[in-house]
C-alpha cells in the first residue's frame, strides 16, 4: 500500500495531477476539492490511497488525512464506487460532507451529480452513526487525535484478524477508559488483551 506521495508537481488537472517522486511520475486522481488546495505548490505531498482492480490499478490523492478517512468511509457503502466517492468530496468538502451525513441532510447528498435519493439514504444510514461516533465531542484537536488512534488501532487489530466488530467493541472499551492520554501501540495492547 502507499500511504502518501511527496515529490515535485509536474502537471495538474482538476482532476488529477502528476507527480515526480525521484524520477517516477505517479499520476494520481484528486478530487476539485484537493485541488483547489493544491494551488501553485511546486513540492506537494499527497496522502494516497491504492485501488486495485482486475483490470487497473488507481492511485487516489487527497490534501489531508480527513479527506482520505470520508473517501474510505463512501467506498464502504454499497454501490458507491472510488470514482463516486471522488466526486461526492469535489462538491462537498470533507468537513461539509461530515456535518450532511450526520444531520441526515439527505437533499445536500442528492445535490451531487450521480447521487440518486436512494444511495444518498444508503450512505445516511450506512455512516451517520459511524461518523457520530467518530466525531470529536468539542470539535477541537484532541477529537481529531482520538478519531485518528481509533482508526489505526481498528485497522491493526482486524489485519490480525480480529473481526470488525470485535475490534470496535474493544477499543471502544479501552478509549472509554484512557480517553485521549494512551498511546497507539498501548491502545491495540490493551484491545488485543480485551479482543
Amino acid at each position: 500500500m502507499i500511504a502518501y506521495l511527496k515529490g515535485k508537481l509536474v502537471h495538474k488537472e482538476p482532476t488529477f495531477v502528476i507527480l515526480d517522486v525521484n524520477g517516477i511520475g505517479y499520476q494520481v486522481s484528486i478530487s476539485l476539492h484537493t485541488f483547489s488546495e493544491i494551488k501553485d505548490k511546486e513540492d506537494l505531498k499527497l496522502v494516497t490511497y491504492l485501488h486495485v482492480r482486475e483490470d487497473a490499478h488507481i492511485l487516489y490523492g487527497f490534501i489531508n488525512e480527513l479527506e482520505k478517512q470520508m473517501f474510505q468511509h463512501l467506498i464502504s457503502v454499497n454501490g458507491v464506487g472510488p470514482n463516486t466517492a471522488l466526486v461526492v468530496l469535489s462538491y462537498l468538502p470533507p468537513n461539509e460532507l461530515r456535518a450532511a451525513i450526520v444531520s441526515e441532510n439527505a437533499s445536500a447528498l442528492q445535490a451531487v451529480k450521480g447521487i440518486g435519493g436512494k444511495t444518498a439514504q444508503r450512505v445516511i444510514l450506512e455512516l451517520k452513526d459511524k461518523l457520530r461516533k467518530d466525531s470529536p465531542e468539542d470539535g477541537g484537536k484532541p477529537g481529531f487525535v482520538h478519531n485518528t488512534a481509533r482508526h489505526e488501532a481498528l485497522t491493526a487489530l482486524m489485519t490480525l484478524g480480529i473481526t470488525k466488530l470485535a475490534a470496535e467493541k474493544s477499543v471502544d472499551s479501552v478509549l472509554k477508559k484512557s480517553g485521549n492520554t494512551i498511546s497507539l501501540e498501548e491502545l491495540v495492547k490493551q484491545a488485543l488483551k480485551n479482543a
